[in-house]
């Protein structure tokens, strides 16, 4: 939170001045009134030295409506002449010099800044406030945050409509052309844009074209040829290596296994294969098994045979 200001507790209201920007619907403020009615006012609006309302408008109308004529106001210094002389402003019509798109944009952010202070000195009142007659902490009325959220409020001050995204976008080619850990071209081409975009360029295209261009100096720079071949060298050893070792890797499988010695068997193995073959040819056919030739002198032999033994 910033220290850029003091308390002053005794602030006439009729000598705040409230400008045309902050004019927008208060809502319902009996729960406010009511909350300042029992406790007090526990947050200050904030006020430049000049007495101009910075943020708080909807307290200042509640205290303005209960017949109040003091209040308590937090004098922040610090702030642009041109951000006080906008909050300044009672005519909308007002004939001044109108906001270029940058400059709108760095109102904004000073808004924000201001908002978000006032925001946290809200909260540590919730936090911290006093206890009403029902001896229950209280401040949430009064330490509400405004409707809307901080951009869309700092956006509606400073051009009237909720442009928010537009201005942030805008902000942030600013951020870009004034990062000093950039490159030179980078910050130049984002300054270039924002020229461009005072010119009444649209914001999205400038704001895709400098996202673009930070994302690409970002990236590793691109090899050179010598370090492409290079790379393509490398990898083609690295292939052949992986080869080399698969072609050594089958040949040893291929010795091993002309190298392995043939098994032998006993005697008594080969002698029960032999006996599981007796009568073998009666079962099969032996013409097949054999051969035609051998197979008719293995038949004329067992019909020979058989006729021997008729005849015993």
């Amino acid at each position: 939170m910033s220290d850029k200001g003091h308390i002053e507790l005794e602030r006439q209201i009729d000598s705040i001045t409230v400008g045309v920007r902050h004019r927008r619907d208060l809502g319902d403020m009996s729960a406010l009134m009511r909350s300042i009615e029992e406790v007090g006012l526990l947050q200050p609006v904030t006020v430049t030295p000049d007495g101009v309302l910075v943020c708080g408008w909807r307290r200042l109308e509640a205290l303005r409506r209960l017949g109040r004529r003091t209040l308590s106001v937090w004098v922040r210094s610090g702030i642009s002449d041109q951000l006080s002389h906008l909050l300044a402003q009672q005519d909308e019509n007002e004939q001044r010099k109108p906001l270029s798109p940058v400059e709108a944009a760095r109102l904004y952010d000073e808004i924000k800044v201001l908002e978000k202070e006032d925001s946290q000195r809200r909260q540590s009142a919730t936090w911290f406030g006093r206890t009403g007659s029902d001896g229950k902490a209280t401040g949430g009325d009064e330490s509400s945050p405004p409707r809307g959220k901080s951009r869309s409020i700092a956006a509606h001050i400073v051009t009237g409509t909720n442009a928010s995204q537009r201005l942030e976008r805008i902000n942030w080619i600013r951020s870009v052309a004034e990062d000093n850990s950039l490159g030179g071209s980078v910050r130049e081409f984002a300054a270039n844009m924002l020229r461009q975009i005072d010119n009444d360029a649209p914001v999205a295209p400038a704001y895709n074209r400098v996202k673009a261009a930070v994302e690409l100096a970002s990236q590793p720079p691109s090899p050179s040829h010598e370090e492409q071949d290079e790379v393509a060298r490398l990898a083609a050893e690295a292939l052949k290596r992986v080869q080399e070792e698969e072609n050594a890797q089958r040949l040893r499988a291929l010795r091993s296994k002309a190298k392995r010695a043939p098994k032998h068997h006993s005697p008594r193995s080969f002698v029960l294969m032999w006996s599981e073959l007796e009568g073998w040819t009666a079962l099969y056919d032996v013409a097949g098994a054999c051969g035609c030739t051998q197979g008719r002198r293995l038949g004329a032999l067992r019909a020979r045979r058989r006729r021997d033994d008729r005849a015993a």
